[in-house]
């Protein structure tokens, strides 16, 4: 069973959702990371949003300019300039040092639709962290009971890394229950990421990506 947990949130900053799980998150004194869609900070009311996170202790980090494009399955030559590099403009000042970059899974899926080579390339000269997930429970799925599936996920992991959703409809109505249910296990939320989930960081290689990168010709050194 974990000892600890990593919770972060993905697709914001949403008004009306983000601002609450802010609250919620400050009154149990517990600090994550905002996976921010670029295009959103865009609107002066979601960019607040994005600042107030970041005045309060939480990482900002990128989701992609559209969260549209999944970078392994697209031939674009821009694509890695487009998807990583302006959202990077737009979260500006906000951004970790580490560069967090999260790219988008379509649902969670960590395969080689994730990233390509040129993106690969890209955050290693940009001296991006890429920070992947070990859980992902499906909050928005509405059928599905999300808090049973990351206290399993809990249970079979040591250390695992969560994603929510602070958009409309997902976690934000039973956050204080898993919250509730986490402490109830002796299991405090950190905002540090486990070195698993992070197979780039500062722009070095330093997991395994074989699996992550579609590419045309198989390369040693992955």
């Amino acid at each position: 069973m974990a000892t600890r947990l990593t919770l972060t949130f993905d697709n914001g900053p949403t008004a009306g959702v983000t601002d609450r799980v802010l609250d919620l998150l400050a009154e149990r004194k517990l600090r994550t990371t905002f996976f921010v869609v670029g295009l959103r900070l865009r609107d002066p009311a979601r960019r607040g949003l994005a600042e107030r996170a970041f005045a309060e202790g939480h990482w900002i980090g990128n989701h992609t300019l559209t969260h549209g494009v999944q970078l392994g399955q697209t031939t674009e030559a821009g694509a890695p300039g487009t998807e990583i590099g302006a959202a990077q403009e737009l979260i500006g000042a906000l951004a970790h040092p580490d560069r967090l970059f999260r790219p988008y899974g379509a649902g969670g899926v960590l395969d080689d639709d994730l990233l390509s080579a040129a993106a690969v390339r890209y955050l290693e000269t940009g001296g991006y962290s890429c920070v992947l997930w070990s859980s992902v429970p499906g909050d928005w799925i509405p059928a599905v009971d999300w808090v049973e599936r990351c206290l399993s996920d809990v249970r079979a992991q040591d250390w695992p890394l969560v994603v929510l959703h602070d958009v409309e409809g997902c976690a934000l109505a039973r956050l204080p229950e898993l919250l509730d249910r986490l402490a109830e296990m002796g299991i405090e939320p950190t905002q540090e990421l486990p070195e698993a989930c992070v197979p780039i960081r500062r722009g070095v290689v330093r997991g395994p990506l074989d699996h992550l990168v579609k590419r045309a010709q198989p390369r040693s050194g992955w």
